[in-house]
């Protein structure tokens, strides 16, 4: 089948945490998540947004707690877009999330509506919504989607480091980063997502360490190139931000940053205040 913007929309979770999507593209839509503080329940990036949320986490006495969509918060998306005749649904990895089998039983096996495990999270999900974007606007084809799914899959990548792993180990989603979990004077850890799980990458003393584990890790993955796409995001530290930004300027001077954000509810729940991550895609056969 023939694919292009008009005919067929992208549906992302909001843990891609890029919000503006769908004011940027008239075939985007976006299903929140749920975070929960005591007894009240808010619409990731609808009901709370990242600043009312990261001042509410630093006085909670409670970590807040996370839930998937249901299948029904996913259906009724899909039927506002009965317009269409495909639908690109992107959630983040199952292994971190239920939300991809709510979004797999709300398809209900329509061909029409194919949900993808991306096996990552945050902007990386955004980054390859945007590379689907690039060749829908250009025209493409069924095939032509799988083959740029299975490429993004072996072919990006995702480094973080954080403050402190209390969020990640009290969140549950440490996975094989529990090793890293025990608590030493200004240790600051470096992980990535691997296989959909979070591992553990090295682990180092002081900020001015993690920053240059991330310039080594982030130039030995990459090529210097017009086709690097990159993706920088923050919670609550924004002149983390922009150091990020240089990191990626100097080592990467051809590289185009195409997200810069800040993680949602949802992500900050599990990542903590202080966290930093890149992401990147090396999108060599990219339309434009």
């Amino acid at each position: 089948m023939d694919l292009n913007a008009a005919n067929t929309a992208i549906v992302l979770d909001s843990t891609a945490d890029f919000p503006d999507g769908p004011t940027r593209f008239a075939n985007w839509r976006v299903v929140p998540l749920y975070v929960t503080f005591g007894d009240t329940s808010y619409r990731d990036y609808v009901d709370l947004g990242p600043d009312e949320f990261y001042a509410k986490l630093t006085a909670a006495s409670e970590l807040p707690r996370t839930s998937q969509p249901t299948p029904g918060d996913f259906a009724a998306v899909y039927e506002e877009l009965a317009g269409y005749d495909r639908i690109i649904s992107l959630q983040l990895s199952s292994k971190l999330s239920g939300t991809y089998a709510s979004a797999v039983q709300a398809a209900g096996g329509n061909a029409r509506v194919r949900v993808i495990d991306t096996g990552t999270v945050s902007a990386a999900v955004a980054m390859l919504a945007l590379a689907i974007q690039r060749r829908l606007e250009a025209g493409t084809t069924d095939e032509a989607i799988d083959a740029l799914i299975e490429y993004f899959h072996g072919n990006h990548g995702l480094l973080f480091t954080m403050d402190t792993l209390e969020y990640l180990a009290k969140g549950g989603r440490i996975g094989k980063g529990a090793a890293f979990a025990g608590s030493l004077l200004n240790v600051k850890p470096v992980l990535a997502i691997q296989a959909g799980e979070v591992v553990p990458i090295k682990r180092v003393r002081g900020e001015a360490k993690a920053w240059e584990e991330l310039r080594q890790l982030f130039e030995q993955s990459t090529v210097d190139r017009p086709s690097l796409r990159v993706g920088i995001a923050h919670s609550a530290a924004p002149a983390r931000l922009e150091k990020l930004r240089q990191l990626v300027g100097e080592s990467r001077p051809r590289a185009q940053i195409e997200v810069a954000t800040i993680l949602g509810a949802v992500v900050g729940t599990h990542a903590g205040p202080g966290t930093l991550g890149i992401f990147w895609f090396d999108d060599v056969d990219s339309p434009a």
